[in-house]
């Protein structure tokens, strides 16, 4: 049996769905976040971005931060769904495999990575 080594994981995304009756609740959610923790909040998106199917705002922290952050929000999202995901260099890998979700699963749209090796079969 071979062992993929471990992929390095260099930092973290969360992104908190809303819609527009939940955009305030998220809005408020993300500030509340970046004044607790070290962290990025990204801007509050009022339309589908890159793979996610619903509004979102983005929360980008460093690993150290996880054992803190998390836990947070699982106790203060109130409902909100919240996706998590490494970033360790593969964006689908870390969007489909690694994911971590709050709520409900959404459909993400995955078709928008391709790893160097399906580009090369092409």
């Amino acid at each position: 049996m071979t062992v993929s080594p471990q992929p390095r994981i260099a930092g973290y995304h969360a992104h908190i769905y809303y819609d527009a009756a939940t955009m305030p609740q998220a809005v408020a959610l993300c500030e509340e976040a970046a004044r607790r923790f070290t962290l990025a909040m990204g801007r509050a998106h009022q339309k589908p971005v890159g793979p996610h199917p619903d509004w979102s705002c983005q929360l980008a922290f460093e690993p150290a931060v996880f054992s803190e952050m998390i836990p947070w929000l699982a106790l203060h999202r109130d409902g909100l769904v919240v996706f998590i995901h490494p970033l360790t260099g593969d964006d689908l890998a870390d969007h489909r495999d690694h994911a971590i979700w709050m709520g409900a699963v959404r459909p993400l749209k995955l078709s928008i990575f391709t790893r160097d090796s399906e580009a090369l079969s092409e």
